[in-house]
């Protein structure tokens, strides 16, 4: 694990108070174009399901504070695309594929809103398919209705494998 992941999760475990802030804030850079290049959040989020499954944190704010940060992030990221999708195409590192947008549309023009609420769940692709659906002109309405709901079914999968797996280990082994 990242040093910094580990800074985070021991700051969390001290103090318990910031953990849904600080995990908003992480989902929400986590989604949010071109800063997810740069935050390890989804290892930070792993560790943060095991502190909930060590019986650490609580599931639920931190479920409902993830969820809203990803779909906020989600939210931003479709702005961008939405209203500089001439300027986007132009920028680092989509000027360096010149066809991304174009498949990009061609992809929301066959897919649409299932193809947003699936992005969430590859890596690569989670903040890169909201500034893709801005660009590309994706109606709001169904844009907005993918991400809110696919936002927090990825916030439990992100968060459920660590608590349900801490848990275990703490029954089994006696761990955490």
């Amino acid at each position: 694990m990242p040093e910094f992941a580990h800074v985070v999760l021991e700051f969390l475990k001290a103090h318990q108070a910031w953990a849904a802030p600080i995990v908003f804030a992480l989902a929400f850079a986590e989604s949010l174009a071109f800063v997810a290049l740069l935050v390890p959040a989804t290892v930070i989020l792993w560790g943060v399901g095991a502190l909930i499954g060590a019986a650490s944190l609580s599931f639920w704010p931190i479920w409902l504070a993830a969820g809203l940060g990803a779909a906020l992030g989600d939210w931003v990221s479709y702005w961008l695309g939405y209203h500089f999708h001439d300027q986007i195409a132009r920028m680092w590192p989509l000027r360096n594929y010149p066809t991304l947008l174009p498949r990009g549309h061609a992809f929301f023009e066959k897919w649409g809103a299932l193809g947003v609420f699936g992005g969430r769940f590859i890596g690569p692709l989670r903040a890169a398919v909201p500034l893709a659906a801005g660009a590309c002109r994706m109606p709001r309405l169904p844009f907005q209705i993918a991400n809110w709901t696919s936002a927090f079914v990825w916030a439990g999968t992100t968060l459920g494998p660590g608590a349900l797996g801490a848990e275990w280990l703490s029954q089994k082994l006696g761990w955490f």
